[in-house]
């Protein structure tokens, strides 16, 4: 019999990818689900249902709920949550909801990577480089005098659940006491929650994808991001696959290894100018740019339900460098930006060209796929929705 395998979060675009993935597969049914009927996922060909479930930010209990009522209804063989919030609040509540089986590691596990403070203090306690760091419980701990400029005020967890709701935490870097004092009044959860005081480290980002089975290490994978949105840093949309150096790869694996971990992760570092490393987090989900791994050779979603199904998986998953990944509706977002920055006419002139240059090979489009065109329009006309 065909696995019916539900997929939460199906406004993400890295549903999109689970939900492509696995539906491609014969003995595979895939059901998105989203807290609306109208997301980018369930538009696929490969979505054979979709379903509606109550906003987990909002009303984490009601969709617990909901969870543990569909369960009961029906079997899936496994439930895929994408994001931060619906995967930490599932395991949470795993116990409660018979029939739930996810592909990660215990809560336990989780939090010891999701949680940058207790990260920070392991990876230190590995040799993994971390930016000088103090650990603070609460605001009130923070002193007035001795500070080093310019410092990162980071929370402890970017998602913290308040039982009623879930708390959006921010990340902010200070250049003197009044950004420091500005930052801080634009936080008030500071005034309860842990945070750290870190050193700034100046460079670009560095990321590991990683899969393990049970503590091993089955595949690793990189990309270089080329544009982002917004351009000066943030979500990739233009990335290019590339070859995960020995460094990066010991380093990620120091860290999973040490936790046991079980599915997916990205280990994310900063690179300085002189070429060191240092550890930012660990995210415990499937990440934004899933998709490229997958057209460059190394199928995750597939590779992490063979494991939990218990089917071999191979000794190696090499993979095609220099494939790219462009989301288009993304890059353009991000050429709007920066046509409005203060950027010179060259610059922006040469950024246009760029954005307008065809590739004909080597590069494939994020949502825009022609054997599954269903998404593009959906985000299409989301997208001049929101204009």
């Amino acid at each position: 019999m065909p696995l019916t395998i539900l997929v939460l979060d199906a406004a993400q675009r890295s549903a999109l990818a689970v939900t492509r993935s696995l539906g491609r597969l014969t003995d595979v049914i895939v059901v998105t689900a989203e807290r609306s009927g109208y997301s980018l996922a369930d538009a696929s060909r490969f979505s054979a249902e979709h379903l509606v479930y109550p906003c987990p930010e909002a009303t984490p209990q009601a969709f617990i709920a909901w969870m543990a009522e569909t369960l009961r209804l029906r079997h899936f063989a496994w439930v895929f949550p994408t994001t931060e919030v619906t995967s930490q609040l599932l395991l949470m509540a795993q116990d409660q909801i018979p029939g739930l089986n996810l592909p990660f590691a215990p809560l336990v596990k989780v939090m010891a990577l999701a949680d940058k403070g207790s990260l920070t203090k392991r990876a230190k306690a590995l040799g993994v480089p971390v930016p000088g760091f103090t650990y603070y419980p609460n605001l009130q701990a923070l002193p007035t005098e001795g500070l080093t400029f310019p410092l990162v005020i980071k929370p402890c967890l970017s998602k913290i659940f308040m039982q009623s709701h879930w708390l959006a935490t921010s990340v902010f870097v200070a250049q003197n006491h009044d950004e420091l004092a500005q930052g801080l009044a634009g936080r008030a959860y500071l005034a309860e929650q842990p945070f750290m005081v870190q050193e700034f480290i100046p460079g670009q980002g560095a990321g590991v994808f990683a899969l393990y089975n049970q503590g091993q290490a089955v595949a690793f994978f990189a990309h270089q991001r080329l544009r982002e949105k917004p351009p000066e840093g943030g979500i990739s949309v233009l990335s290019q696959s590339m070859a995960v150096t020995p460094e990066l790869e010991r380093l990620a694996r120091s860290l999973l290894d040490d936790v046991g971990w079980h599915g997916v992760a990205m280990v994310e570092f900063r690179q300085t100018p002189t070429g060191e490393y240092y550890l930012m987090e660990v995210n415990t989900r499937f990440w934004g740019s899933l998709q490229l791994a997958i057209d460059a050779g190394v199928d995750f979603p597939k590779l992490l339900l063979d494991a939990c199904e218990g089917r071999p998986l191979p000794a190696q998953v090499p993979y095609k460098l220099g494939q790219r990944l462009r989301w288009l509706l993304g890059d353009l977002d991000s050429l709007y930006i920066y046509l409005k920055g203060n950027y010179s006419f060259t610059a922006k002139l040469r950024r246009v060209l760029a954005f307008l240059m065809p590739r004909f090979s080597g590069q494939r489009y994020e949502v825009n796929r022609w054997g599954d065109l269903g998404p593009a329009w959906r985000e299409l006309k989301n997208y001049f929705r929101q204009l």
